[in-house]
């Protein structure tokens, strides 16, 4: 045993025991043997391993502490990596916006340059038929209603005064009405486009040769274009012909006189002129 070693289990012995002072003297010649009881060596070997279990778990300790700082200090540099990275997509971000921009601001100026260079006095607008109007004789008629519409004029004619119920075919006198209204209207407007509109009440036609409200007033229409064109020498290219069916009722069709006022034909003058050849 070594001489520390020996003063180190002096030094024990005399807390364990309780007693006096342990005197060492490295000068003395003779040294003499220690003698510990088997208490005392249990006691001191019992010391011994918990300092040394204690070691151990403080080396333990250390090494966890190690390996915790040093995941932190790789989860750190990642973290700097992913910032880095995403500055520099917001940078490119940033710059891919700035250029869109600059891109629209240079394509709106381009636009208004094309616009402001191809702009044009445009023509001279349509006059609206109340500067037009003139007298029409059928508007005394009974049932032919004459109304300004906007920009045209109508001419409203009962089809029951005109036309069989539910069919196309004329009524007896019906064909001198529509001649009446078509010799009126060529006389006041000799070069304006007109429109034959048939329009029809809600109810379903009872005839199987119309299936629909809309084939029974495109038919009533054809049949006055025909008349006009052919007994009264309309031009073709100045009449169109327009079956609505019962899209656009005059009066409520809960009533008979509302759907009798809603089944008619309607003589429509456009302000546009159609110059004849």
């Amino acid at each position: 045993m070594s001489a520390r070693q020996t003063i180190c289990c002096l030094v024990c012995l005399s807390m364990l025991t309780g007693c006096g002072r342990v005197v060492f003297r490295p000068d003395q010649q003779t040294a003499q043997a220690i003698s510990l009881s088997p208490e005392q060596q249990q006691t001191l070997a019992q010391q011994q391993q918990q300092f040394q279990n204690r070691a151990a778990e403080l080396d333990r300790d250390n090494q966890e502490l190690e390996s915790l700082l040093a995941q932190s200090r790789q989860e750190s540099q990642l973290l700097r990596e992913q910032v880095s990275a995403t500055q520099s997509q917001l940078r490119a971000t940033t710059d891919q916006l700035a250029g869109l921009q600059q891109e629209r601001a240079q394509l709106q100026s381009k636009t208004q340059a094309m616009m402001a260079s191809v702009k044009t006095p445009g023509p001279a607008g349509i006059r609206a038929n109340n500067t037009l109007l003139r007298p029409l004789s059928v508007g005394s008629l009974p049932g032919v209603d004459v109304r300004q519409d906007g920009d045209t004029i109508r001419i409203s004619i009962p089809a029951d005064e005109v036309f069989q119920p539910g069919a196309a075919q004329l009524k007896p006198g019906g064909d001198q009405l529509l001649m009446r209204v078509a010799a009126d209207v060529i006389a006041a407007y000799p070069e304006q486009v007109i429109g034959i509109e048939g329009h029809t009440d809600s109810a379903p036609p009872a005839s199987p040769q119309f299936p629909t409200s809309h084939h029974l007033s495109v038919a009533q229409a054809t049949t006055a274009y025909d008349l006009l064109t052919r007994g009264a020498n309309v031009p073709a290219q100045q009449v169109f012909v327009i079956g609505h069916g019962g899209n656009h009722p005059r009066m409520s069709n809960a009533t008979d006189a509302g759907r009798q006022a809603n089944r008619r034909i309607e003589v429509v003058v456009y302000p546009e002129v159609v110059r004849r050849r």
